[in-house]
Formats: structure tokens, sequence, C-alpha cells
């Protein structure tokens, strides 16, 4: 069945991009154009007609990609449509008539590229990270995903392991032929390298999942120490109420921001005291728990008032904080702050947000590509346990099963293996068009 679909986004624009995948996109480009298809690959101007006698639909550019040289590795059309809605709305109707097209579903573009070959399942994940991401390092992870950066590594051990299944079913197979006497001998270690090799790889603290969600960062003090001031003036909008009464923030208020590339959630949250009611004691609660799960914590204390406010944040100090003094045009800050601030004056506030870049680079600059889905972790939790019994497998037929199943759990990962089992998760959160 040939599918079809809108490529860019609905809405009005200059150029919209609308896609053809399947055995009657030729026939489709030569029933909207009336002429035959274009030259492979390359850009022609074409008036679009309704083949029903609907009349002229638009002036576009259309190119012809015949499969297996395209994106899905079938004939793909593309029509490159002035973006007004009538425009496209014509266009897809006309398409909706024609014989053997019916319109795509989320993501059956790239599903039916990974299953031409085209594209692994990372890579296919990672065309719909490079959708969603909203600031600069989201873009680079997923185009080093794209790229082949997980795929690369995790056939790397996927052939390790095969190697070794290779030897063991030797072992077992032609036990009687005249082996090499050393055939084997290395099997236990190899597979207890290659678990170590897994297992270092997953201890990287979420960094890929992380950064494809964002991270968080959860300011905390005392009351009255200008935490919601600061988020206000890091986000350039008034996102949080502003009081001299103590404990007006009774919940966590939210804003997004760019920081140096970094895709950063800021959490306003409730002064840290002893709470005067069950409302308040409930928003103590939730910014102790915001600090928990936070990627990096913002300490606020006063510095006009900083023996009075330093204890409340002293049970969060540590790595992944940073002490912050706030109000520094009213006094200077005590010993010990990173940085001082002032939100009546900006003064410091240029500088907050670089340490905060850095403590960010620091965590991810320079990093291995890493695991950006659950589901990756999963598999390579598998392998690793898997390998763990081989290597410690008292004969060769118990290391070749275990041996194979850690290959088959890698090689789920990039889709080698019992892809129509994990298809529908991965496409799940894809848009129509892709």
């Amino acid at each position: 069945m040939t599918i079809y679909a809108l490529s860019s986004a609905p809405g009005r624009a200059a150029v919209a991009v609308i896609r053809v995948s399947g055995p009657a996109a030729g026939v489709a480009v030569e029933a909207l154009t009336g002429r035959a298809r274009p030259e492979p690959r390359v850009a022609a101007l074409r008036v679009l007609t309704d083949p029903d006698g609907g009349g002229r639909l638009d002036r576009a550019l259309v190119l012809w990609f015949p499969g297996p040289a395209s994106a899905t590795g079938e004939d793909m059309a593309e029509f490159h449509v002035h973006g007004g809605r009538a425009v496209v709305r014509g266009v897809l109707e006309a398409l909706s008539r024609a014989p053997g097209l019916r319109p795509a579903e989320p993501g059956e573009f790239t599903r039916r590229a990974v299953l031409g070959g085209k594209l692994d399942l990372t890579a296919a994940e990672a065309v719909a990270d490079l959708v969603e991401a909203a600031t600069a390092r989201q873009r680079d992870q997923a185009l080093a995903q794209m790229d082949g950066s997980l795929r690369a590594r995790y056939d790397g051990w996927r052939e390790a392991v095969l190697a070794r299944l290779a030897e063991a079913e030797a072992l077992i197979d032609f036990s009687d032929e005249d082996l090499p006497e050393t055939l084997g001998d290395g099997l236990g270690g190899a597979a207890r390298r290659l678990a170590g090799e897994i297992r270092a790889h997953l201890a990287d603290d979420r960094r890929g999942e992380r950064l494809r969600a964002g991270l968080h960062v959860a300011i905390l003090g005392a009351p009255n120490v200008g935490k919601s001031s600061l988020l206000n003036a890091l986000a350039r909008r008034e996102a949080a109420i502003v009081s001299e009464e103590a404990g007006a923030t009774r919940d966590v208020v939210e804003a997004t921001l760019d920081i140096a590339g970094y895709p950063v959630t800021l959490a306003d949250t409730a002064g840290l005291r002893e709470a005067a009611g069950a409302v308040e004691r409930e928003g103590v609660r939730r910014a102790r728990e915001k600090a928990r799960t936070a990627d990096l914590r913002l300490l606020l204390v006063d510095a006009a008032r900083w023996e009075e406010t330093r204890p409340a944040v002293a049970p969060e100090a540590g790595p992944g904080a940073l002490l912050v003094a706030t109000k520094r045009d009213l006094a200077a800050a005590g010993a010990g702050a990173d940085i001082a601030v002032s939100c009546a004056t900006g003064e410091g506030l240029d500088g907050l947000v670089s340490l905060m870049a850095r403590r960010f680079e620091a965590a991810w600059k320079g990093a291995s590509p890493s695991p950006t889905r659950e589901r990756h972790r999963a598999a390579l939790e598998q392998a690793a346990a898997a390998l763990d019994r081989a290597a410690a497998a008292a004969g060769a037929e118990l290391a070749a099963e275990d041996l194979r199943l850690a290959a088959t759990a890698l090689g789920r990962i990039t889709g080698r293996v019992d892809i129509e089992d994990v298809l529908d998760r991965v496409f799940a959160e894809f848009c129509i068009g892709k």
C-alpha cells in the first residue's frame, strides 16, 4: 500500500512538503501533474491539477526518488507546494482519491525506512529526538545517534559475543574433531570482560536520557531569600509570585530555559522552614523531593541575613549544589558562597548562568554516547546478565545458550532481531509525516 502525508508543520507557511511512499507513488505524480515523472532526485516545476476534474491546485516543485535509492527504500515522491491551507488540503484530498493510496500513520515513513534497511532502530529513534530537539545539545545528541554512535557500539559488542558463541558451538558440534587445544580457553574471561564493558556503559548516571528529557534545577532556600525573584529574573518573565509574605510559594513553580544549549527546567520551591500548616508542610515536602531528583541545586542564602538563612539549606549542600548569596545590593555575601547576585540590579546573574553552564559542561562534554531510552537500558542489562551466566557456565552447552541470549538482547536494540516486538513502542511517539 502507498502512503502519503503532510511532512512539514501544519498551518500557514511559505512552503509545505507532502510526501508519498510506496509502489503507487509514481502513478500519483503522473496523475497530479499530467506528465511523466521528473528525473530522479531533480526538482521539477509542475502544475498540479485534480485528476477528477477539480481544476488547478498549485504550481509546485516535484521530486521523484525511485526505490531503493530513497529514504524509505520504496518509490517516493515529494510535492513542495505553497503552504496555504487550501492548497495543502486540495493536494491531500486529490491523493486520497487516488487508487492504492492511504494516509500515513504516525512514524510510518521512518518505520518503512527501518523495515527497508535504511535505518536501524536507534537511528529511527534519533529522528524523533531531532524533531523534538529544543536546544543545541539535544540536537547534537540526536544527530550523533542518527549517525550511528550507539549502533556502532552495540553492534560491536554483538559481533564479539557472536565470535565467542561460534567457539562454544564448535566445541559442542565438533568435539571429536582435531580442534586447537586452546579453543574455548578464554571464553569465560571474554564474556566477563564484555559484561564489564556493558555495565560501565550503563553506569553513566542516565546522561543520555536526562539530556533528552531536559535537566532540572531546583531553587531552594528559607522563606523570603529571593527564590521567586531569581526564577523570574532568569526566565525574564513573571513566572512566580513575589511577595514579602513568608510561605507565599506553596507548590513548585517551573520555567524552562536554554542554558548553553542544555534544556533546563528551573523550579522555584516552597521556603524551607518548620511549616505552619498542612498545606505548607506539603510544599516543603515537595521542595525536598525536587531537590533529591534535581540535576543541580541552587541553595539561596540572603546576604543580609546570612547566619539566619544559611541553616535552612545546609542539609542540601554537597556535590550538585551551588551556594548563591542573594540581595547582593543590600549586603556582602558571607563565607562560602559560590556567587553573589542581586535580582534588583541584575548583578551576578550572567555569572550564575555561566557557572551553571560550566557544571553541565563538566558532566556532559566529551562523554561517550549513552543510552537515550529505557528500552536500551533494559536490553543492555539483559545482555550483561546473560554474559555473567556464560562466564560462570559449567560447560560449553550452557555457555552457548547464554551467549545466544546476550546476542539477541543486543540485537534487539538496533532491530537486528525481534524487530516486530519493539516497532510499535518505538514509533508510538512519532508525528504523522515522519
